[in-house]
């Protein structure tokens, strides 16, 4: 009798534990480079939504460097937090990041920015979602080399400007892309200038282009290109500082974040003329719900998920924006 009372009291205390257990609530990290820039703004905000819809809690947190993304991931754990969504500052931590999340038996999921091992392969185990760089470039180079043609503009007499961040697989790709249509498009390859920025943002991109508008005054038009919006309005303030506006700049970025936006809204067009928006929603919202789904229903997402993009201007902006689910 004894022993019967025994083991149901066991069975019982069991099944409170499973059931404590199963009922433990779902936290998702989503971990980011550069919070402060808008693309990564509107990826937490369609992360929210997610975890609103699915009832899951999201803990976010900006990881500037090597250093703080380590004690990011050691601080999601200490949260119990079972999943995590990263774009890493830099691609080549990924070994780390892997290490890290097996070491809290984290899943974990990598955005825009493809983690990649000391040999700069893709890391297999880590699902990935991201965009084809340098077809999104290309997107980028046709849409200048169009309104090239549009404004009548000589191709010899154009500069195009390349701001650069090589270091980045992503960023290469997406500016190899949008040259090689302009060379399609007949740009002479000796117009190309580069222009190195020291970090992915404004201010870099303008003192950037700044020193590349110094040494090449030779030009009658710009065209301006770059990772992303943020580098490309960069290069337009720096052509504005020298007179350089819209009837002799053009300008395409890639991203439609909020910086596109403002620039539209303004009443006078500026030489920011497009950007080939990528859906921040695709890769906030999916990605949080991919990982969400990969620790509730031990769903694992595809390996790769490549998205892309639609050239938006100022004329059709609200259009793109509703096609994407923006508005």
């Amino acid at each position: 009798m004894i022993q019967r009372r025994t083991l149901a009291l066991a069975t019982l205390a069991a099944l409170a534990s499973f059931t404590a257990h199963a009922a433990e609530p779902i936290k998702i990290g989503f971990l980011v480079k550069q919070a402060e820039e808008p693309w990564f703004q509107d990826e937490w905000r369609f992360a929210e939504q997610a975890a609103k819809e699915k009832g899951f809690t999201l803990v976010k947190i900006g990881i500037p460097n090597g250093e703080k993304m380590m004690a990011a991931i050691d601080n999601l754990a200490a949260q119990k937090v079972q999943g995590f969504v990263i774009c890493a500052p830099d691609v080549k931590l990924g070994a780390a990041v892997s290490r890290a999340a097996k070491r809290h038996k984290l899943k974990v999921m990598s955005v825009d920015d493809q983690l990649v091992d000391g040999a700069g392969k893709p890391i297999a185990d880590i699902p990935h979602m991201g965009i084809s760089g340098y077809e999104i470039g290309k997107q980028v180079g046709q849409g200048l080399a169009e309104e090239i043609k549009a404004r009548g503009w000589n191709l010899a007499e154009v500069g195009a400007l390349r701001i650069a961040f090589d270091q980045l697989p992503t960023a290469r790709e997406r500016t190899q892309g949008a040259l090689d249509a302009l060379k399609a498009a007949g740009l002479p390859a000796a117009n190309l200038v580069d222009a190195p920025q020291a970090k992915t943002d404004t201010e870099s991109a303008f003192n950037a282009a700044n020193i590349a508008f110094t040494k090449n005054a030779k030009f009658k038009h710009w065209v301006a290109f770059g990772l992303n919006d943020e580098a490309v309005l960069g290069a337009v303030r720096a052509g504005e500082g020298r007179g350089l506006k819209q009837d002799a700049m053009l300008g395409i970025g890639i991203g439609g974040s909020q910086t596109a936006l403002n620039e539209f809204s303004k009443p006078t067009p500026t030489a920011f003329f497009g950007t080939v928006l990528i859906s921040p929603k695709r890769h906030g919202y999916e990605t949080a719900l991919n990982v969400y789904q990969w620790v509730a229903e031990n769903k694992q997402p595809a390996a790769l998920t490549l998205t892309s993009g639609t050239l938006m201007t100022r004329k059709n902006q609200a259009e793109v924006r509703k096609q994407m689910g923006l508005q």
